[in-house]
């Protein structure tokens, strides 16, 4: 059984192709540049294509992703009648879904009327759904897989916001959480791993990358996460402010004499590490803190000092705490982002492996000392395959 998982972007589609039997990778690819002038990357069976192709929109896009799949000098299959499903990533679901759907029509256009809650992603997503539709039979069923979905457990005391109950009832105002798929893979991988009842265990998950959030999972599900009403909340991250003030933002908005989207422009795109010490990619930053920048320096021990906080916190949320773990392109390689971290948190039973963890770079592995109360663990995400088996059991494949 193959399902071909799609994340699409307002300007990018990034697609797998997945063979289910055996969850490898069959081909994978990105078309980028779209609306702009257009290139696609595609990978399959040891051979990669790279060519510039004009995408006036996501519908040319899916047509090249066909045409790779089906006809190039990499095609792994004859036709798209081969593929049993296709699953989308989207990211806002709002109250609306707790789970997997069937990417109807009316789902579409919800996905559509939820654009206000993730004005960023949700557009592409609907635009993505519908290109897909135009392009694939309508005999291959296509999923929506909801980045919220994951946090549907999180308590009424954990997401209601501290602003008048009418805003939530009218105008659905609470915290939703994101990076679901990344968080839900990364603790049952663990579990499965380590051969134990998921319920038994207490994890706070650590998705870093230039978008991060930190989640606190008891018994396998989200009691509380750090992202909230949309993906700004939180820590902070690359372009991202992350938890602030309110009145900061409403009191710059009146120096700066900006409107609403000018300021959403700011705290989404002109702040976090990019906005204090210059670098939105965790690496440069690195680089420039190593070269004495005290800037990056200043923004680097910020990102750190908030994801130890969140660790603590949710230690307490869940009265208690047996792993953490760290995934996503920060996670999973910078190996003194977690020596920082977690150097600090010898009170919740972590005694980190300082050598062992200076070499684990995107392994399943545990970085601390045999015996330590509290593991941490690194471990691989795994969005795609995460979608492809949520599509795969929502269609009973």
């Amino acid at each position: 059984m193959k399902i071909l998982v799609v994340n699409a972007g307002s300007s990018s589609l990034k697609y797998q192709l997945i063979n289910l039997a055996d969850e490898s990778v069959i081909a994978k690819g990105n078309c980028e540049r779209i609306g702009i002038d257009g290139r696609i990357t595609h990978a399959a069976g040891g051979k990669k294509i790279e060519k510039d192709v004009t995408f006036p929109t996501h519908t040319e896009a899916f047509m090249s992703v066909v045409e790779e799949l089906t006809k190039g000098e990499a095609a792994v299959i004859s036709g798209m009648d081969e593929i049993g499903a296709v699953g989308h990533r989207v990211v806002h679901g709002g109250e609306i879904y707790s789970g997997t759907v069937d990417a109807t029509e009316e789902v579409i256009k919800t996905i559509e009327d939820l654009s206000e809650l993730a004005p960023v992603h949700n557009p592409a997503n609907a635009l993505a759904l519908r290109a897909c539709k135009q392009v694939i039979p309508e005999s291959v069923p296509q999923a929506a897989v909801f980045d919220t979905a994951f946090h549907a457990t999180i308590p009424e005391k954990a997401y209601i916001y501290g602003m008048p109950y009418e805003f939530y009832e009218k105008y659905n105002v609470r915290k939703y959480g994101f990076h679901g798929s990344s968080h839900g893979y990364v603790c049952k991988k663990l579990a499965l791993h380590l051969g134990k009842d998921i319920q038994s265990m207490k994890i706070v998950s650590c998705h870093l990358g230039n978008g991060s959030s930190i989640t606190a999972i008891d018994g396998g599900k989200s009691v509380d996460t750090s992202m909230g009403f949309t993906p700004l909340d939180g820590v902070l991250m690359g372009t991202r402010a992350g938890a602030l003030d309110a009145s900061a933002v409403t009191y710059m908005m009146k120096k700066l004499n900006i409107s609403p989207a000018e300021m959403e422009g700011v705290l989404n795109k002109k702040s976090g590490l990019l906005g204090i010490g210059g670098f939105s990619d965790n690496r440069d930053l690195t680089a420039a803190i190593r070269a004495g920048d005290k800037r990056a320096k200043l923004a680097g021990d910020i990102l750190r000092y908030g994801i130890k906080k969140y660790i603590g916190a949710y230690a307490a949320v869940m009265n208690g705490l047996d792993y953490v773990i760290f995934t996503g392109g920060i996670g999973e390689n910078a190996t003194d982002v977690r020596e920082d971290i977690v150097s600090e948190l010898q009170f919740l039973g972590i005694e980190l492996d300082k050598e062992l963890n200076s070499r684990v770079r995107g392994d399943l592995e545990c970085v601390t000392v045999k015996g330590s109360k509290t593991e941490v663990w690194v471990v691989p995400t795994n969005e795609e395959l995460m979608i492809a088996r949520s599509t795969k059991e929502l269609f009973g494949l």
